[in-house]
């Protein structure tokens, strides 16, 4: 039996009645199915190459890489390489979740995004109300949060397990602009550096995409 099959048939029997399958869910079935190679890893080294190639760091920059780590448990390592440089990319180095125009004021923000409340915020942008509301499904599935939790308080997006667990998952499915992981990188060994420049287009089109490759190319040595 294919993936496309079980999954069908895992639909018809789910244990809640048959129906749509969260995006938890499927992931669950896949590491099953799919288990990544399980990789050595060494806090140490990982933080020596790290602080040799990007400089020192403060306890929030560590306690931020330790939460992204957290979320990659599990994932490739050319995913978690690339998640990595994602977020210490997006959030200015200070790996620490961020608004949308984190320099601006929150006056700004109403005035000027058509989708206010539903700004980016997070390690990577969730924008719009139905992506807050599909954010809100997968984290309430996970036992994150509560249901309706992330929808009544956008701000939960800035929480950092919360907002590691969205760009896990949104670049895994292809929440942020419909493409995702499977698209550019390997399930299977690294990425070249022409991969992650690829992978740019699961965020941001090709913005500063041979830079992100370069620092994903420096954690995936960090990682391996």
């Amino acid at each position: 039996m294919d993936d496309a099959a079980l999954f069908e048939v895992i639909r018809q029997i789910k244990w809640a009645g048959p129906g749509k399958l969260t995006q938890v869910e499927v992931d669950a079935v896949n590491a099953v199915l799919h288990p990544a190679p399980s990789r050595p890893f060494d806090e140490a080294r990982f933080f020596t190459i790290l602080r040799a190639s990007l400089g020192p760091f403060d306890q929030s920059q560590v306690d931020g890489f330790k939460t992204v780590l957290a979320a990659t448990f599990g994932a490739p390592i050319a995913y978690a390489a690339y998640m990595l440089a994602t977020a210490w990319h997006e959030t200015a180095f200070t790996m620490q979740p961020v608004r949308e125009a984190y320099w601006l004021s929150e006056e700004w923000r109403k005035q000027n995004l058509r989708y206010y409340p539903w700004y980016g915020r997070g390690y990577v942008q969730l924008t719009w109300e139905a992506n807050y509301i599909k954010a809100d499904a997968e984290c309430t599935a996970a036992g994150m949060i509560k249901a309706g939790q992330l929808t009544a308080d956008p701000d939960v997006a800035m929480r950092p397990d919360v907002a590691a667990f969205i760009m896990r998952h949104g670049m895994d499915a292809g929440w942020f602009t419909a493409k995702k992981m499977s698209d550019y990188l390997p399930s299977s060994g690294p990425a070249t550096l022409a991969q992650f420049t690829s992978a740019r287009r699961i965020i941001n089109g090709t913005d500063k995409a041979e830079k992100i490759a370069g620092i994903a190319m420096t954690m995936q040595g960090a990682l391996g």
